[in-house]
């Protein structure tokens, strides 16, 4: 099976845990952009979505789903989003798009994160693909001296802003054998806005397209 299509296998699986009438957090990039087409089959069932970058806001608005703001939506009972890897652990690499600030919050403002990828992604080890952080401007060379100092090769994305307005370092050479205390060690550097890995919070479920059909995986 082509990629594009177990993305959308896994897209349509996870549309059975958005509950009716709900408010449903949407993730960012080519998995989530499938569950949103799959979620405008069935917006006549939910409220509305809270998106995790304009991109998605825009593809969300595009279907006619109404997106609200994640401070008028409260606690949300579900979050869709891919990752560009996954343990079986459930801890995980985001951020490839550029959008991993608020794709942790909305992740963090939901009581379930349903995680959807092909089976490319799953890991054993987390760190072949580099970590993202969302650093703000001024801070930039500073909080590169200190990734180095960790083991780590930071580049800056070229030409790339987020959302939020700050630049993004990503992180080659890192084998992340701990995550959740990397994560809170990338938090603590000043300057940093907030790191690419989902290991504090991580998914509750993860949805796996193979060629044999999906696959439902817990932690």
């Amino acid at each position: 099976m082509a990629q594009d299509d177990l993305k959308r296998a896994v897209a349509k699986a996870a549309i059975a845990y958005v509950p009716d009438d709900c408010i449903v957090g949407v993730g960012t990039g080519s998995t989530a952009n499938f569950f949103i087409d799959e979620l405008a089959k069935i917006k006549h069932k939910v409220r509305g979505a809270v998106a995790s970058s304009e991109a998605s806001a825009k593809r969300l608005k595009g279907h006619g789903i109404e997106v609200l703001s994640l401070n008028e939506a409260g606690d949300l009972p579900v979050y869709v989003d891919g990752a560009d890897e996954i343990t079986r652990h459930m801890h995980m690499i985001k951020g490839g798009g550029g959008a991993l600030t608020r794709e942790k919050i909305v992740a963090a403002a939901s009581k379930k994160f349903i995680c959807v990828c092909d089976a490319s992604k799953l890991v054993d080890v987390l760190g072949k693909f580099p970590l993202p952080i969302e650093v703000i401007p001024m801070a930039r060379s500073y909080v590169a001296r200190q990734l180095v100092a960790l083991g780590g090769q930071p580049e800056l994305r070229e030409g790339f802003t987020t959302d939020n307005g700050n630049v993004i370092l990503d992180v080659h050479g890192l084998q992340i054998m701990n995550p959740v205390e990397l994560e809170s060690t990338l938090d603590h550097i000043a300057g940093v806005v907030t790191n690419g890995l989902f290991a504090r919070r991580a998914a509750d479920v993860l949805l796996l397209g193979t060629p044999e059909g999906v696959k439902t995986m817990t932690a």
